[in-house]
């Protein structure tokens, strides 16, 4: 396997080397043989060394040499290629979290629809136009205090009903 790319000015033969060790060399004017063969050739194997970069960029380990265990089927257990995102029990945590947050959720819209209006006029003021306690307090003509107090007693309300 080459490691580098021939120049265009050293392009001046094609060496094929044969599986039982043996080379042919072609060269331009013999046998016929012209320049844009050996360019094609060249660029034939321009294009397998880039495909080999390629490769070894983009799977720096040899995946077969890694392996978890012994015998036939460790090769299954490969840790570099085993899926870590799917995780059994923290899907089933997940999905009962989700289960609970739901029916907290679910208490929580009944806990505000048994509060009075003004109760629900406090909070839709504090967490859905996200006014302070004392821009509260100055519409409404009240101290500061006084809201606080209200949301006090709203969030006790609240927590008792969830």
């Amino acid at each position: 396997m080459r490691k580098f790319k021939t120049t265009e000015d050293n392009r001046t033969n094609y060496i094929y080397y044969f599986n039982n060790g043996k080379s042919y060399t072609i060269t331009p004017g013999e046998n016929g043989e012209n320049a844009t063969i050996i360019s094609q050739l060249h660029g034939m194997d321009d294009d397998e060394l880039d495909a080999q970069r390629r490769e070894a960029y983009h799977c720096p380990v040899h995946y077969e040499n890694y392996h978890d265990g012994d015998g036939d089927d460790a090769d299954d257990r490969n840790p570099y290629l085993e899926d870590d995102t799917y995780n059994p029990l923290q899907q089933i945590l997940t999905s009962i979290a989700n289960e609970e947050r739901s029916l907290q959720l679910e208490r929580l819209k009944v806990a505000l629809s048994e509060l009075t209006d003004k109760q629900k006029d406090t909070i839709i003021k504090k967490f859905y136009r996200k006014m302070t306690n004392v821009d509260i307090a100055a519409e409404e003509g009240v101290s500061e205090a006084a809201i606080r107090n209200r949301l006090t007693k709203i969030y006790a309300t609240l927590k008792k009903k969830i």
